[in-house]
Formats: C-alpha cells, sequence, structure tokens
C-alpha cells in the first residue's frame, strides 16, 4: 500500500493494519514501513481498537451514548461559535503582527514539543514551513536497528547506565551518534535512563496514573539485598526489547523472587498496558496470587487496567523509586541472562522462530538450569515444591 504525502487513512485501512498488528507475525517497524506510518501511529490505533472494541457487541448502547453526548454539547457548540468569530480577528491581527516583526528563523525557536497544539499547527500559526523545523522518519532503517541492538547489549551489561554513559560508550565502539538520538531510541526501547532525562521515557510514570511506594524495603538485609524465603511472597513483572533480523519485539515476563521461576511471560510487537495485563492474568490464572506485586512506574504497570487487576485480587502494590532498576533485580538478572544465553547468540530471523526459541529457552531455566542464587537449584521444581510445603 502506498501513501502520498498528507493520505490519511480510513477506518477499514486502519482496522486492517491493527488486525495484522494483532495478528504478530510481523514486527511493529515492518507494519510500519509496509504501510508507511509510524510506529507510533500503530500503538495508537491499536490502543483505540482495543479500547472500543466491546462496542461491536452492543451497538445500541453505543448510539444512545453518543446521542447524549451531542446532546450536551450542543449548548457548549453555540457558546463556542460565539467566540470564534472574535478569536478568527485576534489571531489575523497577531499573525501580522508576528510576521512583521519577527524573522522567519526566530519563529522557528518559538515552535515547542509538550504542547496539546501540534508542532504541526504551530509552524502554520507561526507562518513557517513545517519541513524546515523537522522531519520525522516513518520507518526505522537498519543502521537505526542496530544502534538500538548495540545500545541494548550496553543497557543489559551496566544497568545503571543512563543515556549518557550509554552514548560515551558507544562512540568509544566508533558509532556516530548524538545524545538526543541515544535517547529517542532508548524511548522506543523502554529502557529507562537512571540519570536525569531531557525527555519523558516510555518507562517513565505517566503523570495522569497514580504510582505507588517502594515496599521491598522489609525485606532487605545487611547488604540491602532483598531476601524473600517464600513463594508468592512477592512477583516482580517487567518489559524488555528483544533484537530480531530486521526489527525488533517485547517481552513482558513475571517472576517469583524466592524460586526465581518465571511464571508467565508474553512476547509483542507492540509494548502497551494490554502486554502487561495479559501475562499478569496468565500468571494469576495457573498460580497462587502474591502479596505484593512489584514493577517499575512505567506507564503499562500504573495503567488503570493492571492496578485494577492487583487491588481486584488484594496484592499490594509496590513500585521501583524513580530512576532505580535495581529495586527491580531479580527480572533484571533474568532478562540479562536470555540475551547472554539466547537472544543475542540466536539471531532469529522471524517472529516464528524467536518465539519458539524463547519457549524452548524458558522450559530449560525453569525446569533444568541451575540456579547459582537458589543453592544451584532449579527455579520451576524449587518453586512447586515450595508451594506444596507451605500448603
Amino acid at each position: 500500500m502506498s501513501r502520498k504525502k498528507g493520505q490519511t487513512y480510513t477506518v477499514e485501512q486502519k482496522t486492517k493494519i491493527v488486525l495484522e498488528l494483532l495478528k504478530e507475525e510481523q514486527t511493529a517497524s515492518q507494519l510500519a514501513t509496509k504501510y508507511k506510518v509510524t510506529t507510533q501511529s500503530l500503538g495508537k490505533w491499536k490502543k483505540q481498537f482495543l479500547e472500543n472494541a466491546s462496542l461491536a457487541f452492543e451497538p445500541a448502547k453505543a448510539v444512545e451514548k453518543f446521542k447524549e453526548e451531542i446532546k450536551s454539547k450542543e449548548v457548549e457548540i453555540e457558546e463556542l461559535q460565539k467566540q470564534l468569530g472574535k478569536s478568527v480577528v485576534e489571531k489575523e491581527w497577531l499573525a501580522k503582527k508576528l510576521k512583521s516583526s519577527v524573522s522567519s528563523k526566530e519563529r522557528k525557536t518559538l515552535v515547542e514539543s509538550g504542547l496539546e497544539l501540534s508542532k504541526t499547527r504551530q509552524c502554520e500559526l507561526l507562518s513557517i514551513s513545517r519541513s524546515s523545523h523537522y522531519y520525522t522518519p516513518i520507518g526505522l532503517s537498519a543502521a537505526a536497528i542496530h544502534l538500538m541492538n548495540c545500545i541494548d547489549e550496553i543497557a543489559t551489561d551496566n544497568s545503571e547506565y543512563g543515556y549518557r554513559f550509554i552514548h560515551r560508550q558507544l562512540l568509544e565502539e566508533g558509532h556516530s551518534i548524538g545524545k538526543d538520538r541515544v535517547l529517542k531510541y532508548m524511548q522506543i526501547m523502554g529502557i529507562q535512563a537512571i540519570f536525569p532525562q531531557k525527555k519523558k521515557l516510555t518507562s517513565i510514570k505517566d503523570q495522569q496514573h497514580e504510582t505507588y511506594s517502594y515496599l521491598l524495603s522489609q525485606y532487605h538485609n545487611a547488604k540491602k539485598q532483598v531476601v524473600i524465603d517464600q513463594p508468592n511472597e512477592v512477583w516482580s513483572g517487567d518489559i524488555t526489547y528483544i533484537r530480531m533480523n530486521g526489527g525488533f519485539m517485547y517481552l513482558a515476563a513475571i517472576i517469583d523472587w524466592h524460586s526465581k521461576a518465571i511464571l508467565a511471560y508474553r512476547i509483542s510487537n507492540s509494548m502497551d498496558a494490554t502486554l502487561a495485563t495479559d501475562v499478569l492474568n496468565e500468571a494469576l490464572a495457573k498460580y497462587p496470587k502474591p502479596r505484593i506485586f512489584n514493577s517499575d512506574q512505567g506507564s503499562q504497570y500504573t495503567s488503570y487496567e493492571h492496578t485494577q487487576i492487583l487491588k481486584d485480587n488484594d496484592i499490594k502494590i509496590s513500585m521501583n523509586g524513580k530512576g532505580r532498576s535495581i529495586d527491580n533485580i531479580a527480572i533484571e538478572r533474568f532478562f540479562r541472562t536470555l540475551k547472554h544465553g539466547n537472544i543475542y547468540i540466536s539471531d532469529y530471523q522471524t517472529i516464528k522462530e524467536l518465539k519458539e526459541g524463547i519457549k524452548n529457552f524458558m522450559y530449560k531455566y525453569n525446569y533444568k538450569r541451575f540456579h547459582s542464587a537458589i543453592d544451584y537449584q532449579k527455579p520451576m521444581n524449587l518453586y512447586l515444591k515450595s508451594i506444596e510445603d507451605v500448603a
């Protein structure tokens, strides 16, 4: 499907693309390139699709809801129409003054990020070309994905590194890249910079969502290490970037702190709240619930959907301190083991191969591999035995 500049997709076309995304037979990057849209747009369409999916089974209810909304807005519309004429006059006067007194170069510096007013609209109001201000690439090039893979390796081996240290390491390895580009890629990958950030990362809390205190301090020993002596006392959840040939996926997992067993995992081409809630529901369906669930402050875990599942099951919510991935060290160490023991040496070519490879690794990790942190026992064997002993 070719897309001309400025072209918009119909509802039917968006639906078709989202359904392809949900099949998870291609990475989000591959679909973005195929349909010439951004990965951000794909994520937005998927979220909108899932949030409104239930309306397909209650069309009458949806129609009635929209009728009520239209009626309630009639008074507001009338008032807005009165204000519109006044606003147009004021805008035209301001635009003339601005254009005559401020140079084009100076007007470009007035465009800001993080506003409800889009950059495109800001450029229009300032009478400057949008393309002269910035260019947003539609897909991710092979070179970009290669750099993201390098960032992943550095962050995996150096969890304390923020974007500045990662940037310095990339330069030392001979890569040509700026700090802002490193931040952008870390945002896509969901890697949290421990040091102060210039921009909001996906693993940083959503300001609209409530965050919770870190509850694992009560389990700290003299060395400030978390020591849990029984199963289902604490579970941890996190999402990590998984590289593959031609793109990348995301993996969400839940670990039991006592046994180090992986209780559930899910692979997806989108990093969103659905990924986090799906893996949580799977773990709760298979095993007894934990007393505490710990995660970072990422929007996937602070979302209403995820926190409500925990509240409904009377599970205490614990979240890492801001910029402290060390607070979730159990799952961080597992991800490092997974990447060094499987991902980095496998060079998966397709999503099918990736899923099968991770499935085999998870079985080996849980049932076959000795774990030094639990006196060289095997995680799932210890977990299941511990459940029986507690019962």
